[in-house]
């Protein structure tokens, strides 16, 4: 019998020293009548949005559905109008929870402790907000009715989806007002206080039902409600209503840190909506609005329904600087900057990656002719067959598909996944030779991503979006730093680099880009079959950006390549976004040479080569025994009958040659 009395002496002691020295100040501070909205700004600290308490709609309680004072008076304190502001027996058995937990874990709150909290403290949990949290609980009792008690915590409470109080919950899920609300509704809006992004009815119904159930118990046990209401209340088809918030700068972006906040607090939406947090992110607003221009022009002539998505990354830190998921934040929130769709021959970077770096060269040739392989799969070329061999640069330059398969056929399908996974690439991948070909499904965020090592010297960075969160006093609640991985050679990151410039020059898929851009830049573009997707993943040393552009049916086709409305978009921002930075190349590491090669057979080019390129090696593997014309292609192939007078006017032109030197 002396434990139990000791305890309470103990608790007793506790809270009137903490009241008497922790409390002395707060008579003195003005509290706040308002919850502090959150800022959530840029790399640079300009402001892109506030998440504020916007949807706060005061009502008297005697326009609040009776049923709706019942439910929340039952879940939340059921002896609310028995005790004075502070439940003993509930403080007293939370109390002993806590002892036993060794850390705070039932609050035992009451609904004026409720009240007192949201009006004047924050959300952390500590003993000594605790403390203060009793001390305004009964001043609080002292100075109100319970019934305006009752309806301050009804007006002030956060039921989700950005809603403080019943009106704003009620016309939020319900489009009616709280005094027209059923006893159902009621029920389910009343479980969502505990945890409003889990049991959110527009996310997680099933959730809000189950809490619906506990509510109406709860009725049910205090007499407040009969069997057959409860019945009634359950049977009442409910079909809350997602409310589509307004963020008026860089909409997606915002939307992924507010469902950053969500996933990672279980109060994070009340956090966002009340403690006054500073958000600094890694977007830049410039960059943001050169993308959403690029969009916004570069599909107003299509189809409206046709749909595109722009993300771009700085790949030395995995900063994202611009993230555009679509055409109109307000019409459509999918965001399609990280939905999955086939790349097309954006993909074949990976698999020229890991060629380089298995002991390929630029120079390496490979023939494009009808070739079919077990299962009858028989890959084909936009216009159908070459009948040539190309370097693998040239392969490249104009997105050879039959060249890319029979390269992926000798390296092996496996070794493309693991040097897509390793460079970024998260999404299942399937080692099919198809792959080569883009037939897997990834996100423009993946390939900005995988397309970085290729930019930053063989090394990928972690994408990043939040940097810093601060709350309202400045104290620093959490931070990100760059996490990079060397992944690639630097050196083949270089020579992939320089044959995909080739991509973006004249004779290249992606031609334009040297019109449009007026920097060292490197790219490819993507059109997968039937033209359902386009795309282009370009970058220089500083940036990275990934453009899309399809339907989100993907039976519609978009009808255009890559080429025609991906690689504009990509142009003009990257134009736009850079404009005024230095215009820096990429930096050529230490072992890698430069030689001009026969386009043809890729021997080191002579007098006699009549088309030539240059191209990039690691030091001693670059081609050493000279070229002396095309037309042994052509004899090996049956291709010519010219050959007997290519073969004379070919030795004439050696004799000349030898007879000069």
């Amino acid at each position: 019998m002396q434990r139990p009395k000791l305890f309470l002496l103990l608790v007793s002691f506790i809270i009137i020293f903490n009241i008497t020295s922790g409390c002395a100040d707060i008579g003195q501070r003005e509290p706040p009548d308002v919850p502090t909205p959150s800022r959530i700004v840029d790399v640079n600290n300009k402001l892109i949005t506030t998440i504020s308490q916007t949807n706060q709609i005061p009502v008297e309680l005697d326009q609040i559905a009776p049923e709706m004072q019942q439910a929340i008076v039952a879940i939340e304190d059921y002896r609310f109008y028995e005790h004075s502001g502070i439940d003993i027996k509930g403080l007293a058995r939370a109390a002993l929870i806590n002892i036993r937990n060794l850390r705070i874990v039932e609050g035992g709150s009451t609904i004026t402790q409720q009240l007192a909290k949201n009006l004047y403290l924050g959300p952390e949990r500590t003993l000594g907000r605790k403390i203060k949290e009793l001390y305004y609980t009964v001043q609080l009792e002292r100075s109100y009715t319970k019934e305006e008690i009752l309806n301050m915590y009804l007006n002030h409470v956060y039921f989700g989806q950005g809603a403080y109080g019943i009106e704003a919950a009620a016309q939020t899920y319900f489009d009616k007002h709280a005094q027209e609300l059923t006893l159902g509704e009621s029920a389910l809006l009343a479980g969502l206080p505990k945890a409003p992004s889990y049991y959110a009815p527009t996310t997680n119904l099933a959730g809000a039902k189950q809490r619906q159930q506990v509510v109406l118990n709860r009725m049910l046990e205090l007499g407040m409600i009969t069997p057959e209401k409860k019945k009634q209340a359950l049977d009442q088809t409910i079909e809350p209503q997602a409310k589509t918030e307004y963020f008026q700068q860089a909409p997606y972006f915002v939307a992924e840190v507010v469902k950053y906040f969500k996933n990672k607090y279980p109060n994070g939406m009340e956090l966002l909506y009340s403690s006054g947090l500073t958000i600094q992110t890694t977007l830049d607003m410039d960059m943001q609005q050169a993308a959403e221009r690029a969009i916004t022009q570069g599909l107003g002539q299509v189809n409206k329904d046709m749909e595109g998505a722009l993300i771009a990354i700085d790949p030395r830190n995995g900063y994202i600087k611009a993230m555009v998921g679509g055409r109109n934040w307000q019409k459509s929130q999918y965001n399609r900057a990280l939905a999955k769709s086939q790349p097309g021959s954006s993909f074949k970077p990976f698999l020229y990656t890991a060629a380089i770096e298995s002991g390929y060269t630029a120079a390496t040739t490979i023939f494009c002719k009808p070739i079919t392989y077990p299962g009858g799969y028989r890959p084909k070329d936009y216009h159908g067959y070459h009948y040539r061999p190309f370097t693998l640069k040239q392969a490249l330059a104009i997105s050879d598909n039959v060249v890319s398969v029979q390269l992926a056929d000798r390296l092996g399908p496996e070794v493309l996944v693991r040097y897509a996974k390793a460079m970024g690439i998260e999404s299942k991948l399937d080692p099919y030779l198809s792959l080569a070909l883009g037939s897997a499904e990834v996100s423009p965020l993946e390939m900005a991503v995988a397309f970085g090592p290729l930019a930053n010297e063989g090394i990928r960075t972690k994408p990043l979006s939040i940097l810093r969160v601060t709350d309202s006093s400045g104290r620093v609640l959490e931070e990100a730093h760059p996490q990079r991985y060397k992944v690639v050679d630097e050196k083949v990151a270089y020579i992939v680099t320089d044959m995909l410039k080739a991509a973006v020059q004249p004779g290249g898929t992606a031609a334009q880009i040297s019109q449009l851009v007026s920097r060292p830049v490197a790219g490819k573009t993507g059109t997968t079959d039937e033209s359902t997707n386009a795309w282009f993943v370009g970058y220089s040393p500083e940036l990275v950006a990934s453009v899309y552009v399809g339907y989100d049916d993907k039976s519609k086709k978009v009808g255009l390549t890559g080429s025609d409305i991906a690689a504009p978009i990509w142009g003009n921002f990257f134009e736009e976004a850079l404009k005024g930075t230095e215009k820096t190349d990429f930096k050529k590491p230490v072992g890698v040479v430069e030689v001009n090669i026969c386009a043809y057979d890729g021997l080191k080019a002579s007098v006699f080569s009549s088309d030539t390129l240059s191209a990039y090696f690691i030091k001693g593997t670059e081609p050493k025994i000279p070229c002396f014309g095309d037309f042994w292609w052509k004899e090996q192939e049956g291709l010519s009958e010219e050959i007997p007078d290519q073969r004379g006017k070919q030795k004439k032109r050696l004799n000349e040659y030898e007879e000069n030197q």
